[in-house]
């Protein structure tokens, strides 16, 4: 169990904080002591969190933008900051899917889940640096074991998701220098999350608890627990890596994910 004070006074930013795995790790983040900013397209998916953050002792922001604008990003960045002080540590967690073969797969899909994971990825961790440079932090690239697997179906994300996991370690490198880590996470399949019932059914649901060495899904604490650990001190020396949280499921099958 993690100290209460682990990341007390800390500031973070989390995108697509207002649902699934992003909004329990912004509620992990409160419950020890970090200030919160989380955003997403809409803002009716964030207020509930926003005051589920507050009522946890901590002060909360919730504002909506597109990680695609990168000029709403930059908006937004300022935002948390004047309003916040400051900004120690970045969540990366907005994202799109859906299955589709490649075949049949259009440009415009191919391209908007790129635009979303890899680009808005990037968008919000170029618009934070200057504000990390001002105390060093981290950020925390919220990836998946899509592209270790060949995954049929998700063409798109994979592509995507590999993007950012060679994002997260050119900027890892790029940005030690400024006492800034940049790590990531990849999750396995999260019961309870939207991922899990758009992309799955009930037989890929059984086929992956079957096949999961430790004979389970994942649950937002899971993930959660990861961030607390990447985004602090307990962490000062992990930089570049994107730690795997599936319970070793990925090193069993290739074909679980979406399977007939």
């Amino acid at each position: 169990m993690f100290a209460p004070t682990l990341l007390e006074d800390k500031v973070a930013l989390i995108t697509g904080g207002g649902t699934g795995i992003c909004r329990g790790i912004a509620l992990a983040f409160a419950a020890h002591g970090c200030h919160v900013a989380i955003t997403s397209r809409k803002i009716e998916h964030l207020e509930p969190t926003r005051d589920e953050i507050a009522a946890l002792g901590v002060r909360a922001m919730a504002r909506a933008a597109d990680v695609r604008d990168a000029a709403a990003v930059a908006a937004t960045l300022a935002a948390v900051a004047a309003e916040l002080g400051r900004i120690d540590i970045v969540i990366n967690g907005a994202a799109g899917n859906f299955i589709c073969l490649a075949e049949n797969l259009s440009p415009n899909g191919f391209g908007t889940v790129v635009d979303i994971d890899l680009k808005g990825t990037f968008n919000v961790a170029r618009a934070a640096l200057p504000y990390l440079k001002a105390q060093g932090g981290s950020v925390i690239n919220i990836s998946a074991t899509l592209p270790y697997l060949g995954t049929m179906g998700q063409a798109h994300a994979s592509a995507a998701k590999a993007g950012v996991d060679s994002l997260t370690r050119t900027l890892a490198v790029e940005w030690g220098p400024h006492r800034i880590r940049v790590n990531g996470i990849a999750p396995g399949p999260i019961e309870g999350t939207e991922g899990v019932r758009r992309l799955t059914n009930e037989q890929s649901r059984e086929s992956a608890l079957n096949s999961c060495p430790l004979g389970r899904m994942g649950t937002t604490d899971d993930i959660a627990n990861a961030a607390l650990f990447l985004a602090s001190d307990a962490a000062s020396y992990v930089n570049g890596v994107t730690l795997v949280v599936d319970g070793g499921l990925w090193l069993r099958s290739a074909r679980i994910l979406g399977e007939a």
